[in-house]
């Protein structure tokens, strides 16, 4: 590596004219013979604090090439706003990696699953009901060039080629699964180029998909568990005299509420990784350390059913979640070290301190329904709308979080919602809760009353899927028409809650009431968390709480679910101040008054991946 990077070894300067070469069966670097030992890591899962201490850690292991993909709908959340601050400040996560003599695969997208809400697509694309996601269709071209006119020029000048650590660049990903439009690949191609993207590029796909997921002029690469030697000829008859990548080779896995959480036994994954390297190929592993999916970020998986994603991103990576490491860190230093050339590795960094604070006693109480007038002005519909088409956030619709629609009743009888319901709602009449719609439960019961009553629909986004051909039908909220007795409720009024920071903080001023024996549900609970000193790393634990979601200095942790296999939201030391922290919690249906806090995670029951 620092042969490659010039530094003071006494070898010679690179010269960066030529780039990373898959002409041969190796890659070269500069002409030099080059080993891609790479893994995967998310800026934007990780605090901003903790990237040099994960970069630093990755490095110590003998990683020399650093993946990350970028996620577009956290940088263009509305289509006239842009992020690159802070926690999403892409140059200067690179420009680390370059000061810290890594170099760095970049995945721009537009499309990245990353077991992201829509696979990393902004959800106001979903305002064009003729929307074609992941095809050249004008609607959808014309998002993405928008994009790329801001995200390609802070890229151009962090290649290899002008200085920078970027040695290749992803077209697309694992494009070979959708293939909808075989000139999609190359207009993403040509929009990356035409921009000024000269590095090597390069394309992911699983063994079976590899011809549809391909363009002519990017290198074919595998995306793997296992090692098929039928996979690899796969990709050896596609591309002969190519070096092979495994560009991700997956060292455990996602998980789902209401599943168990997914682990892949060390040994498995090391006797893998050192097949891939004896055979003399090149790799990078997904994930290397995962993270957390914060926020409402997290995908879904369609298939054979709907089932919303945890917020922890752990993978059972070699380097936790909380950035601790693991049997798999160690075995796979290890082994890269044989594959050194006698160059030894920097130390391994110490590990923070993770404390068990003291519980937070929740003092103050705030019923949803005093909330909603902290709210964007709610919206009057004769029919339900969708949460991408309704006016809110400068007419881009909601990406996230929860939609309350309200309408007026005047008999009981039979709510039928005809799989309309995307993906959850508390169903109320007088904010009295009488029942739970899930995409598997369409028919409710609605007692009888006197009058006209307040019939309230609170429904969340548990997540759109990240993957599958379906990407087009990922409409949240009320998707169609509820039945009541066979008659569509017409009339709403439709409130927008997706708990943005600026309507947390907004609820300083809300009539919070001294919490109370009997407190209403859904509802916001408050506490103060007490940190001494410098704080540390600690996980946040919920027993007596049902479902809900947690915010600490007005960040949002993620959600919490009873059901498992998490039980305990990482909570990094860099989101506390030192003194006093204000812990919001919004729970759905049933609350405790005091919210836990230990030093050790607790991703639930596991079991071996299959």
């Amino acid at each position: 590596m620092y042969r490659y990077l010039g530094m003071s070894t006494g070898r010679r300067r690179m010269s960066r004219r030529v780039g990373l070469n898959a002409n041969t069966s190796q890659f070269t670097l500069e002409g030099e013979n080059f080993r891609i030992i790479g893994g995967a890591i998310h800026y934007f899962r990780i605090p901003r604090a903790y990237w040099r201490d994960r970069l630093l850690k990755m490095k110590a292991c003998g990683i020399n090439t650093v993946t990350t993909y970028v996620p577009w709908s956290l940088h263009q959340p509305q289509k006239e706003l842009f992020n690159f601050q802070t926690q999403l400040d892409l140059e200067a996560f690179l420009n680390l990696a370059s000061e810290l003599g890594m170099w760095v695969i970049l995945c721009p997208g537009p499309y990245i699953s990353s077991e992201l809400d829509l696979g990393g697509l902004p959800s106001w694309l979903l305002r064009d009901d003729k929307m074609k996601l992941r095809t050249t269709y004008a609607g959808f071209s014309e998002a993405v060039n928008v994009y790329f006119n801001k995200l390609i020029p802070k890229l151009v000048p962090l290649q290899l080629k002008k200085g920078g650590p970027i040695i290749a660049v992803q077209v697309e990903n694992a494009y070979g699964s959708y293939a909808k439009d075989d000139t999609y690949l190359n207009f993403i191609k040509e929009a990356l180029q035409s921009r000024g993207i000269t590095e090597l590029l390069l394309t992911s796909d699983s063994h079976n998909t590899l011809k549809s997921g391909s363009v002519t002029g990017a290198l074919g690469t595998l995306k793997l568990q296992k090692l098929n030697y039928r996979d690899i000829q796969d990709l050896i008859s596609l591309q002969p005299n190519s070096p092979i990548m495994i560009m991700d080779y997956w060292t455990g896995w996602y998980d789902a509420w209401g599943e168990l959480h997914h682990i892949l036994p060390p040994e498995d994954m090391v006797s893998t990784v050192r097949e891939i390297l004896r055979r003399g190929m090149s790799v990078s592993l997904y994930m290397f350390h995962g993270g957390s999916s914060f926020g409402f970020m997290t995908g879904a998986l369609a298939d054979p059913t709907y089932r919303a994603l945890v917020s922890s991103y752990d993978y059972d990576a070699p380097l936790s979640e909380s950035g601790e490491y693991t049997p798999k860190y160690h075995l796979l230093r290890d082994l890269f070290s044989r594959y050194s050339n006698g160059e030894s590795f920097p130390d391994m960094p110490t590990l923070h301190y993770r404390e068990a604070y003291e519980p937070a006693i929740m003092y103050q109480h705030l019923s949803l329904w005093d909330a909603l007038s902290f709210t964007e002005e709610p919206f009057k519909s004769h029919r339900p709308v969708s949460m991408e088409n309704l006016p809110v956030n400068g007419n881009n619709g909601q990406a996230y979080g929860y939609t309350l629609y309200e309408t007026t009743i005047t008999t009981g009888g039979l709510l039928k919602s005809g799989d309309n319901v995307r993906d959850r709602a508390l169903i109320f009449v007088d904010k009295v809760y009488i029942g739970l719609f899930k995409r598997q439960t369409l028919e409710l019961a609605v007692p009888d009353g006197q009058g006209k009553r307040t019939l309230s629909l609170l429904v969340e986004n548990c997540g759109r899927v990240h993957q599958g051909r379906d990407l087009d039908k990922q409409h949240k909220g009320l998707v169609g028409d509820i039945l009541l007795n066979n008659i569509p409720l017409r009339d709403f009024t439709i409130y927008s809650l997706d708990m943005k920071p600026t309507f947390i903080d907004s609820l300083y001023l809300a009539p919070w009431k001294t919490l109370s024996k009997n407190p209403s549900f859904p509802g916001f609970f408050m506490g103060k968390l007490f940190a001494y000193g410098y704080p540390s790393d600690t996980f946040v634990k919920l027993p007596g709480w049902e479902k809900g979601v947690v915010f600490i200095n007005g960040l949002n942790l993620g959600r919490y679910w009873s059901i498992g296999p998490q039980q305990a939201l990482y909570l990094p030391g860099p989101f506390l101040n030192s003194g006093i922290n204000q812990v919001i919690v919004f729970e759905e249906q049933e609350g405790d008054y005091k919210v836990q806090f230990e030093d050790a995670p607790d991703l639930g029951m596991a079991a071996d991946i299959q």
